[in-house]
């Protein structure tokens, strides 16, 4: 992990994201960008902002430097800023594509710039448009160290695609993998199918020296009963697949990934099926 890239609004939740971002820089020792769209040259003063500064609008290139003065500190690697006009979402894609970006760490919600771009269903554009690993942080998730991963895992062939960069994370922090074995029907050969796949990802963990865990959970409502499992092993961070080939038994396909990143508490590795 050379490069690592953050949308900002200015907005709390943006903030929240950058910090996740700077800590998962220094860890690997990767560049970091931050990138505005602007769709003027002024902004009102964000909340965020209002007890760092007494005026009422900045340039963006003034917010950045706020925002740099405050974690200059914190900055252990190279970083620097972006400014763009545009779509958001295409501009954020373009800048990954230009910067050969490796993993992008963004908030789910924001305000100014963002505001209409990155709540609901519009998140997962930016997810599904890009060929690099992205981290979606929810607004009011502070826990920035990663202990605790949960790995969905389903029937598809797919579905180890995302050990990989799973692995990445984990070593980074030392993290412990939770192989999450999920489906919405407990039959026979499902199981079994279940118990191979999970036994060849737990067999490459001990192999690569990472600390696992396995379970399984076959019933319905996938993604409320993965959360569910999340928050009770205080997980910091779930990984899965933005999409995988049409199965009946798919459990990844676009609108699953969505619910996801839309519902979860906890932040969202989606690691896309192109990789």
């Amino acid at each position: 992990m050379k490069k690592i890239l953050v949308p900002i609004d200015f907005s709390s939740d943006s903030i929240n994201a950058l910090e996740h971002a700077i800590n998962i820089a220094n860890k690997s020792n990767a560049s970091l960008t931050m990138v505005y769209v602007k769709s003027n040259n002024t902004l009102s003063t964000p909340l965020y902002f209002k007890d760092l500064t007494k005026k009422e609008q900045h340039s963006p290139e003034e917010l950045f430097n706020i925002i740099i003065e405050k974690y200059n500190d914190k900055f252990l690697t190279n970083y620097d800023y972006k400014i763009h006009e545009g779509k958001v979402f295409k501009e954020i894609t373009n800048q990954a594509k230009y910067d050969n970006t490796d993993l992008i760490v963004m908030g789910t919600h924001g305000m100014s710039g963002f505001e209409t771009y990155f709540i609901g269903s519009n998140a997962f554009k930016v997810v599904s448009n890009v060929n690099c690993d992205v981290i979606t942080v929810r607004n009011g998730f502070l826990r920035t160290d990663i202990k605790n991963i949960i790995m969905p895992i389903d029937i598809s062939s797919e579905t180890q695609k995302k050990l990989e960069s799973t692995v990445k994370i984990a070593k980074l922090y030392n993290a412990k993998i939770h192989v999450l074995s999920v489906s919405e029907t407990n039959s026979e050969e499902i199981a079994k199918t279940l118990e191979s796949t999970s036994s060849k990802i737990c067999n490459y963990l001990s192999t690569n020296n990472i600390l696992f865990e396995r379970q399984s959970i076959l019933k319905k409502g996938i993604t409320e009963n993965i959360i569910n499992y999340a928050n009770k092993t205080k997980a910091e961070l779930i990984s899965i697949m933005t999409e995988q080939t049409e199965t009946s038994y798919n459990l990844w396909l676009g609108k699953y990934a969505q619910q996801m990143i839309n519902n979860s508490p906890i932040p969202i590795l989606s690691i896309h099926n192109n990789k």
